[in-house]
C-alpha cells in the first residue's frame, strides 16, 4: 500500500531542495516546521465515491476532465475556473491556502511552483510514488518542479517562444519575417510608416520579459551553498531592457497591456500587425481574432545573431496537488492521467494548452490545430524547433510571482516619468532581494 505523507513541505524543504535543483545535494535549513492541517489526507476505500476540487484557466479543460468524470465514477473532480490575467489565479490561491482551504488540485505554471513551496503550500508527491511517472515526461519539464528529494506537480506543457505575423501585411508593405532583432527594429519602423505597429512592449508582462531575458543569455536565479544568488539587473538583461527602451522612446511600438481589450481590437483591426508570444498564444489568436483567419503565420523568435538558435520558455504549467488535498492518491492518479493519456491530450491540444510535456501520445502534426487560420501553414513545427533548443540552465526561484508584480508596477513608473529601463531592473533587484530576506531565505545578489 502506497504511504501518505502526514505533514506538508516546509520551508526547510524549499531551502534544502532548492539548492539541491542547481547543486545536486541537499543543505540544511532553518525555518518553519510543523502540521498545521485540520485533518490528515486519506486514502480511499474501494468502491468509495469521492469528488476532487480542480482550479485552472486552460482553455477547454473541462473536456478532458468529463473524460475522466466518465471512466473514473467513484473520483469526480470538478473544475472551477480561474482568472489568469495578472496573478489573479495566484492570488487567489495564496490566500486560499493562508484560510485554510485550498482546492485539492491547480494549475500552477513552471515559475511560481517555489513560491508556493514558501506557503507550504504544494504536497511532495514522492512518498506517493510519483517518481516512477518522470519518464513519461521531457526531462527539463519535469525537473522544475523537483526540490531536492520532493517531487510537486506534475508537468502538462511548456510554451516556447516564437513570433506570430500578419503575413498579409508584412506582404503588402515589402517586409520579411525577422531573423534577428535589428531586422525586427526594421521592420518596426516600416511599419510605423504605414501606420500600423509592430506590437507592444506591454509593461505589465513581466513572465514575457522574463522569457525575452532567458534568451539573451539572462540568467535571474542560482544558488550557490545554502544561499539564493538573485541576478534581475545582469548584463544579458540589461541588454533586452534597452532594446525595448529604444523602441519604445522612439515610439516604434505600443506600450498598451497584452490580451486585453484594447490590445485585441488593435490584433483585429490590423493596428498591431506581429506578437512575440508562444507556443499556446495560437489559440489567442484564433478566439481573439476570428475574421483574420488565414492571415497570420508564426516564425522564430528574433536572434541576437544571425543563425542564432537561442529560444526561451514562456509560461509553461503544472498540475499541482495542494497540502491539504483530502485524497492526495486519487488526486496524483488524476494529475498524471489528464498529462499522459493521448486521448486527454488530444482534447487539450484542442483547447490551445502549448506544447504537452508528455514524450508520448500525439505527433507534433497533431498541434496544427488552427493550421487554416495560419494560412495552412504546419505552424507547430517553428515552436518544436524552439522547444529543442530552449536554454534548459534557466533556473526558477522563489517569489516569481511577486517579482513580476514589481516588474510590471516599475515598468508602468518607468513609461509615466521618463526614467530609464536600467533603473527598472535595478530597482526590481533590490526589492526582489528584500523579498526573499524577508521570507527568510538567505540571499545576495549576483
Amino acid at each position: 500500500m502506497t504511504s501518505i505523507p502526514s505533514t506538508p513541505p516546509t520551508r526547510r524543504t524549499v531551502l534544502g531542495g532548492a539548492a539541491a535543483l542547481a547543486a545536486g545535494f541537499a543543505l540544511a535549513g532553518c525555518g518553519d516546521s510543523g502540521d498545521d492541517r485540520d485533518a490528515a489526507p486519506r486514502e480511499r476505500k474501494k468502491g468509495q465515491k469521492i469528488d476532487l476540487t480542480f482550479w485552472s484557466w486552460v482553455p477547454g479543460i473541462d473536456k478532458p476532465v468529463d473524460l475522466w468524470n466518465r471512466k473514473n465514477p467513484e473520483v469526480q473532480v470538478k473544475v472551477e475556473k480561474v482568472s489568469a490575467v495578472n496573478g489573479e489565479q495566484y492570488a487567489k490561491m495564496h490566500a486560499a491556502i493562508k484560510a485554510g482551504n485550498p482546492p485539492d488540485l491547480g494549475q500552477i505554471e513552471f515559475p511560481v511552483v517555489p513560491s508556493f513551496l514558501l506557503d507550504d503550500g504544494l504536497l511532495d508527491l514522492a512518498p506517493l510514488g510519483a517518481a516512477r511517472h518522470k519518464d513519461k515526461f521531457f526531462g527539463w519539464q519535469w525537473q522544475q518542479s523537483v526540490f531536492g528529494k520532493g517531487i510537486y506537480a506534475i508537468p502538462q506543457a511548456s510554451g516556447p517562444m516564437g513570433l506570430f505575423l500578419r503575413q498579409d501585411l508584412f506582404d503588402r508593405w515589402g517586409v520579411k519575417a525577422p531573423g534577428t532583432w535589428d531586422e525586427y527594429e526594421a521592420a518596426a519602423r516600416t511599419l510605423r510608416k504605414k501606420g500600423a505597429w509592430i506590437e507592444t512592449f506591454a509593461p505589465t508582462n513581466g513572465n514575457r520579459f522574463a522569457g525575452l531575458a532567458w534568451q539573451a543569455g539572462a540568467k535571474w536565479y542560482a544558488t550557490h551553498g545554502d544561499t539564493w544568488i538573485v541576478s534581475v539587473d545582469d548584463e544579458p538583461t540589461r541588454k533586452v531592457a534597452d532594446y525595448w527602451e529604444s523602441l519604445v522612446r522612439r515610439k516604434l511600438v505600443k506600450t498598451i497591456p497584452d490580451r486585453q481589450n484594447a490590445w485585441y481590437k488593435d490584433l483585429q483591426t490590423g493596428a498591431i500587425a506581429a506578437w512575440v508570444g508562444a507556443s499556446w498564444g495560437d489559440a489567442l489568436l484564433v478566439g481573439n481574432a476570428p475574421g483574420t483567419k488565414g492571415k497570420w503565420r508564426a516564425a522564430p523568435l528574433p536572434q541576437w545573431k544571425a543563425g542564432g538558435q537561442a529560444f526561451a520558455n514562456w509560461g509553461g504549467s503544472t498540475t499541482a496537488v495542494f497540502a491539504k488535498a483530502g485524497y492526495p492518491k486519487d488526486a496524483l492518479d488524476f494529475a498524471v492521467w489528464l498529462n499522459t493519456d493521448p486521448e486527454s491530450i488530444a482534447l487539450l491540444i484542442e483547447g490551445g494548452y502549448g506544447f504537452p510535456s508528455a514524450k508520448k501520445g500525439y505527433a507534433t502534426t497533431d498541434l496544427d490545430v488552427d493550421k487554416a487560420f495560419f494560412g495552412g501553414q504546419a505552424y507547430s513545427t517553428v515552436f518544436a524547433n524552439a522547444g529543442a533548443h530552449v536554454d534548459t540552465s534557466w533556473q526558477w526561484g522563489p517569489g516569481v510571482d511577486t517579482l513580476y508584480q514589481r516588474l510590471g508596477d516599475a515598468f508602468t513608473d518607468a513609461l509615466a516619468d521618463g526614467s530609464s529601463f536600467r533603473s527598472v531592473l535595478t530597482k526590481v533587484q533590490g526589492q526582489t532581494l528584500s523579498d526573499l530576506k524577508g521570507k527568510g531565505l538567505k540571499v545576495e545578489s549576483g
